[in-house]
């Protein structure tokens, strides 16, 4: 982390888990423990119909709620779809767009270019999601994957706006797994996503953009991790669910 230039921000991606009624269960143990300190940015990303219940149950705390997908349609006939916009106005802050699975699922890089670029102009914040499979990074291709992942995504993104940005690196083969980068295997690939941040806008701009690690980032490992120069926060699954592992993992981010 580098608190000087950016900022350290752990979020949570609960993927499909937890009801409205267990989301304000969570939220209230979660108020409980939380820390007190003012050093990292929380936010907790949560299946669209908790979006409500985590809103309200987090009103009077400094925790930002997010969505896990939007649409880059404003609106139309896209059945079961959600708006940027719709969004906004259930209260989140925070998007996490282009995770593998949704590309597992079919989703282009061009569609989730366009829903970065919807989700800037309507103000939300992107987590923007890149990361390699397991014969990707046998083969040895794991930063020129990434790097075209990172040019597609920011695809006329504007230089004002991409500093509203936070990109992921989630190898695939640690999603889930169990299995984690090693420390130095992370801060290799998120040292390489700034590399391409400051070709593509300049060193200013590279060094004020968070980057954070996400692949069975959990309590055991989150200060070893962390304590990269160019790791600036963690993308939590399973460790989120469970609000004492979460706030585990913020003391650890809050640590000098």
């Amino acid at each position: 982390m580098n608190r000087k230039y950016r900022k350290t921000v752990i979020a949570g991606n609960w993927k499909m888990n937890k009801t409205p009624s267990e989301t304000k269960a969570f939220m209230n143990e979660f108020k409980t423990i939380m820390p007190k300190g003012r050093w990292c940015d929380v936010a907790l990303c949560v299946p669209a119909v908790c979006i409500p219940a985590a809103v309200r149950a987090m009103r009077e705390t400094r925790v930002g709620i997010g969505a896990e997908n939007c649409n880059a349609n404003a609106s139309g006939a896209y059945t079961g779809e959600i708006a940027a916009n719709m969004l906004v106005d259930a209260g989140c802050k925070y998007v996490i767009l282009g995770h593998s699975e949704r590309r597992a699922m079919g989703e282009t890089d061009a569609e989730v270019n366009a829903k970065v670029l919807t989700a800037l102009e309507n103000g939300l914040v992107p987590i923007l999601c890149v990361g390699e499979t397991l014969e990707q990074r046998e083969t040895g291709i794991t930063n020129e994957w990434i790097t075209m992942q990172i040019k597609s995504g920011l695809n006329g993104v504007a230089e004002d706006k991409i500093r509203k940005m936070i990109i992921a690196y989630e190898p695939i083969w640690a999603i889930g797994t169990g299995k984690t980068a090693t420390a130095e295997q992370a801060a290799e690939v998120c040292t390489s996503i700034r590399t391409t941040v400051r070709h593509l806008y300049g060193a200013r701009i590279a060094r004020s953009i968070t980057i954070q690690y996400g692949g069975s980032m959990k309590p055991g490992n989150a200060a070893e991790l962390l304590a990269q120069p160019d790791i600036d926060g963690g993308l939590i699954g399973g460790a989120a669910l469970k609000p004492e592992q979460f706030v585990d993992i913020i003391n650890a981010a809050n640590q000098e």
